[in-house]
């Protein structure tokens, strides 16, 4: 088969290096992907975000079955328009694909379907929105949401009033977020440990895929603003098999069955990230795609083909009998530009490419990176995923940042925490 992977971070990087040495895979192609993903695959040009562009690239390369990485063209209807024309995509349908893209939609269909996440009240209004909070129903801290999309970032959780206000007027008035602050969540704040759950599903089956736990804040020690990923590793030791039972009982079976009875059937990878509190795992988001970075580990541990699986859901008929998941541990680092959230430069050459990819373990995923005079150099704010593999944690960890030590480049910033809390958990 001829695989489209769309997309052009790290996640994608792990797509195609996983599918790459796939026996069932005769040509992987990449739009518009990355320096580091034109070593295993061909890139054409693309706009992610414009499904008419993505049908396009896929007639013309005739491809059998295009996977979509970001959220952004699915937010668009680009499996609503592949449906359309006959091709076979994976990824949900516009409609599904609300679970990501309004976390107002998200919150109502938790509600209607009775799965377990926070209390939370909308505000359409930042009147009403500072009405929410000044009623006290939540307390502080609270957590507000940006509704729509934000790259991972649209989340504040303010200690108090002050600074839910501020919160408020960077959404709403100064747009801080663009048209996705326009409408905002508020919610309780909720305690307890955080974990990411993933499945395949083709609407009405499911295969369960390691679990995996991500490192939001840019600084070590959970500090400073919330990014995009700082790192991720799997599997989380949080997830025991009981509570497999029960995220997939209480969440993500409802989720589906209730999505295919609301008329929109949901085929492709579900992101679940939850919050474990005393009360049970609760749902904070979804993403209706793999995560970044948590594709980069969460991938490398399925000891199966891939493309078998993703075709099944794609096409309604999923070997539910799931697949074999690797008993190692995976460590990813990200490597950021400096300033990252936030302003950052791009451009910079980047060092020990080859050094690190060669050490024990370890596998260099690609995410902000191009090649310029024939020197692969920074394009982005996270730039490179370092992902160490051990037979446990702290074996992992090391084997990633032994690699992460051998790459340079003029601003490089990482955290040098990433799975520590495994190890301070023991």
């Amino acid at each position: 088969m001829r695989v489209l992977v769309v997309g052009s971070g790290g996640r994608e990087h792990a797509l195609v290096w996983k599918l790459s040495g796939e026996r069932g895979v005769s040509e992987v192609v990449c739009a518009p992907g990355n320096a580091g993903i034109a070593a295993a695959a061909r890139l054409v040009p693309a706009k992610v975000g414009d499904p008419e562009c993505l049908l396009s690239i896929a007639e013309h390369e005739h491809i059998d079955l295009t996977v979509v990485g970001p959220e952004l063209p699915l937010a668009n209807g680009v499996a609503d328009l592949f449906d359309q024309r006959g091709r076979l995509l994976l990824g949900p349908r516009l409609a599904a694909a609300r679970l990501e893209s309004s976390k107002a939609f998200a919150k109502d269909f938790m509600a209607r379907h009775r799965v377990p996440t926070a209390r939370y009240r909308t505000a359409g209004s930042t009147s009403s929105a500072v009405a929410v909070l000044e009623s006290g129903e939540f307390g502080y801290p609270v957590v507000l949401k940006a509704d729509g999309l934000a790259a991972g970032k649209g989340v504040i959780v303010a200690g108090d009033r002050t600074e839910a206000l501020a919160a408020v007027r960077a959404m709403m008035v100064e747009r801080q977020f663009g048209d996705a602050g326009s409408t905002l969540v508020v919610e309780e704040f909720l305690q307890g440990r955080e974990a990411s759950f993933f499945v395949l599903t083709d609407g009405r089956r499911i295969a369960e895929l390691p679990s995996a736990e991500d490192h939001k804040r840019a600084l070590d020690g959970d500090r400073g603003p919330n990014t995009g990923g700082m790192g991720a590793f799997a599997p989380s030791p949080l997830v025991t098999p009981d509570l497999r039972s029960r995220i997939i009982d209480e969440i993500v079976r409802p989720v589906i069955e209730g999505l295919r009875a609301e008329g929109c059937e949901y085929r492709g990878f579900l992101y679940v990230g939850l919050m474990l509190t005393r009360d049970g795992p609760k749902v904070v988001e979804f993403n209706v795609r793999l995560g970044d970075p948590e594709a980069q580990v969460v991938l490398p541990l399925i000891d199966d083909e891939l493309l078998p699986l993703m075709d099944g859901a794609a096409r309604g008929n999923l070997d539910e009998s799931g697949c074999r998941i690797s008993q190692d541990h995976l460590v990813g680092v990200v490597l950021a530009s400096a300033g990252y959230p936030g302003a950052y430069e791009t451009g910079k050459p980047i060092a020990g490419l080859d050094e690190a990819a060669s050490s024990p373990g370890v596998v260099v995923f690609h995410a902000g990176t191009a090649m310029r005079d024939g020197r692969i150099v920074t394009s982005g704010g996270r730039v490179l995923t370092v992902v160490g593999r051990g037979p446990t944690h702290r074996q992992a960890m090391e084997h990633a940042y032994a690699g992460a030590a051998r790459i340079s480049f003029d601003g490089l910033q990482m955290r040098r925490d990433i799975g520590a809390r495994v190890l301070e958990a023991r």
